[in-house]
């Protein structure tokens, strides 16, 4: 059901299918950039590679859609080893953006009368004003759509829903597309072909070795075995043993199970790694849950049990499919990596946490693990899950918790106003200076301590003692900083442990970020945290347990301080230019955890049309910005077309790219929708009955 229950508008386009939001039709092979600056050597023969959602189909604008809906696109930049007429070395950038091929996107294209997605989309399925009705009918639509794709003369089968859209990473000599809905797909590097559905096991497309067919794999028996093979977009890679850490979100008891993937493609490792874990069940989740992210320390694993559920039994109980219960508490279950059964539970206020940080164990004098850190981006609120489909936040009762919060006026989303504009005091080498701050922008707009609707960088420690005092406590929870701070990373090989610096997204601006009004999510300054000296700060000063904040200044008086050892630091865009989520690449040779670049995409805005739509010659740009000082600009590698604003990203050095495994085919568009239509009469009849059915449904 679309917003307030109303068809809207066709001349209302959706803010998540308008602007540089918008999908984009056309597919590049590996293209020539030009570029500006200085490119590192630390980026020769790796890759840059951003997932996000790319509705193929899109006629309907007046329809239901959301900023995680949308058919799974990679947009890559590869950085070649070329040597110029002289002989020497040179890198030359090079754009390549491609679908993944998912069972949905073919299906797609083999119905040209399909103006909307298979998939019912997110917004549908959270719309409070949706009924029971109605949701029921989209999700038999897509049932019909499904079991149609099976009948003779189909060109494609839909046999996993997932549309592959969030995430993308790197294990065991695969470069691997991840999304909640179904287990990951392989793709190639730096072609980013796709190759085929991962299992826990191989990839479709590679090949067949003896021992695979004695290998357990994702999924399992039963009539909701399919969603054991529901992965998280987030699993976590150890670096030191080479394990992949993930877990699988169900609509049924026992509602999550858990999975490691040891890496087989190491010599050293073969002998020691332990066996693999498959689909273990987590004892003590009582019902479906949305579950994003997850933690994971050298020793232990914390699974976030929070107050957002995600159950389609929901609607026989009069309640929306996505609920958040403000008077809930929010559940940590911590227990040894290899052993789930052995959870414990640890509660405190409600909260929303899409993404983590890091996470790492802190010693007694011992040598045991005493306690299990986090580090995560805590919402006070699911509004993210609303305002990212257009859709209002429905009331939120007053919550209940033991550090009862005082709630502001009206809520805000993390994408919403938070200061007034201003421009940065810094330089760039490849920008123009910008604007001094205005007075006015230094006043902080509200007590940094209030539970209005936030998302900070927050700190949890989990103590691990099973003395009667302080079993199941949590010896420390606070907000580092009250800037807002979503799409967390840090240095790859400060994965798992006690890591400095953090780095992700913010906001300075009031105007460019809304959440019920339609306008959409934007991030116009990158920032990096200190997150040890807060740490340390707010262990020596606590602040207000659950609600406190140990650096309460605003983004504004953070980008005008001199100090050269501020905790935070702020790279701000220039006046109409975006950006998305960065990773972080080292400098070779170098001790300092924060030497080395961010890489991020970024827009021109001045680029839309007075309609809001881009131009059709609109192009998005490759930034590399200093790590280290957060001021400098590096280079500039001008895209031959724009990427839309995505969802995660990751660097894939050039280890990885030619590191990777073997593989026989890949899918294809012609292979997939080149079959010659099944001409008995059996074949006949159900392709008549699919198309009856297709122009009925779409």
């Amino acid at each position: 059901m679309p917003l307030a229950g109303k068809k809207r508008k066709r001349e209302q386009n959706h803010p998540y299918l308008d602007g540089n939001f918008a999908p984009i039709q056309q597919t590049l092979p590996l293209t020539r950039c030009s570029h500006v600056g200085i490119i590192p050597d630390e980026l020769a023969g790796g890759q840059y590679v951003r997932n996000g959602g790319n509705p193929v189909t899109n006629e309907d604008l007046g329809r239901d859609a959301h900023w995680f809906d949308g058919d799974g696109m990679l947009c890559g930049v590869s950085f070649k080893r070329v040597k110029d007429s002289q002989g020497n070395n040179k890198i030359l950038p090079e754009f390549v953006n491609q679908y993944i091929l998912t069972d949905l996107y073919l299906s797609s294209l083999s119905m040209p009368s399909l103006r909307r997605p298979i998939a019912p989309s997110i917004a549908t399925l959270v719309n409070p004003l949706s009924s029971l009705i109605a949701i029921i009918c989209v999700v038999l639509r897509t049932v019909f759509l499904v079991i149609l794709s099976f009948l003779a003369g189909s060109k494609q089968a839909i046999k996993k829903i997932s549309v592959a859209n969030t995430s993308v990473y790197y294990h065991d000599g695969r470069a691997l597309a991840g999304c909640e809905s179904g287990p990951p797909m392989r793709v190639t590097l730096p072609g980013l072909e796709t190759v085929g559905w991962y299992d826990g096991r191989k990839a479709e497309g590679e090949t067949y070795e003896a021992q695979d067919a004695k290998t357990y794999v994702f999924g399992g028996d039963g009539l909701v075995g399919f969603m054991k093979e529901w992965t998280t977009a987030h699993p976590k890679i150890d670096q030191a043993t080479g394990e992949m850490i993930l877990f699988h979100s169900t609509f049924a008891p026992p509602y999550v199970h858990y999975s490691i993937i040891p890496e087989s493609k190491t010599p050293s490792l073969k002998s020691t790694l332990p066996c693999r874990l498959l689909n273990a069940p987590l004892p003590g989740v009582k019902s479906a849950k949305m579950m994003h992210d997850f933690g994971v320390s050298p020793t232990h694993t914390i699974i976030m049990d929070l107050p957002l559920s995600l159950d389609p039994l929901n609607l026989v109980k009069g309640k929306p499919v996505v609920e958040y219960n403000a008077n809930k508490p929010s559940r940590f279950g911590i227990f040894p990596r290899r052993n789930p059964s052995a959870v414990r539970w640890f509660e405190t206020s409600a909260c929303c946490i899409f993404h983590t940080a890091n996470t790492w164990d802190s010693l007694d004098s011992t040598g045991q693990v005493s306690n299990v850190n986090l580090l995560s981006c805590r919402l006070t609120s699911a509004s993210l899950v609303f305002s990212a489909g257009n859709l209002e936040q429905p009331e939120i009762p007053q919550p209940k918790s033991l550090e009862e919060p005082i709630r502001s006026e009206k809520p805000i989303s993390f994408f919403d106003s938070y200061d007034s504009d201003s421009e940065i005091d810094e330089e760039s080498s490849l920008l123009a200076p910008p604007k001094r701050l205005s007075r006015h922008a230094l006043t902080p707009r509200c007590d940094p301590t209030d539970e209005i609707d936030q998302c900070r960088l927050y700190y949890h420690s989990f103590c691990l003692s099973s003395t009667p005092d302080s079993a199941n406590t949590i010896t420390h929870q606070f907000a580092l900083a009250a800037l807002p701070f979503e799409f967390p990373s840090v240095r790859r090989s400060s994965e798992m442990s006690a890591a400095r610096y953090v780095y992700g997204c913010s906001t300075t601006t009031s105007t460019s970020f809304g959440t019920a009004l339609g306008r959409a999510i934007k991030i116009d300054a990158l920032v990096k945290i200190d997150a040890l000296t807060l740490v340390a700060r707010g262990k020596a000063n606590p602040p207000r347990s659950v609600t406190g904040c140990v650096d309460t200044r605003n983004i504004h008086r953070i980008m005008t301080s001199q100090d050269p050892e501020d905790p935070i630091k702020v790279f701000r865009m220039p006046e109409g230019w975006y950006a998305q989520e960065p990773r972080f690449v080292a400098r070779r040779g170098v001790e300092r955890e924060d030497d080395g670049f961010l890489l991020t995409y970024a827009f021109d805005e001045s680029q839309l049309l007075p309609s809001g739509k881009c131009r059709p010659d609109a192009r998005s740009e490759l930034w590399v910005v200093d790590a280290r000082n957060m001021t400098t600009l590096v280079c500039r590698v001008q895209l031959p077309q724009r990427v839309p604003y995505g969802l995660h990203g990751n660097w894939f050095p050039e280890d990885e790219v030619l590191g990777q495994r073997e593989l026989t085919r890949v899918r294809s568009t012609e292979r997939a929708l080149g079959k010659e239509e099944d001409g008995s009469a059996l074949g006949r009849v159900g392709m008549g009955l699919r198309r009856c059915v297709e122009t009925w449904l779409t």
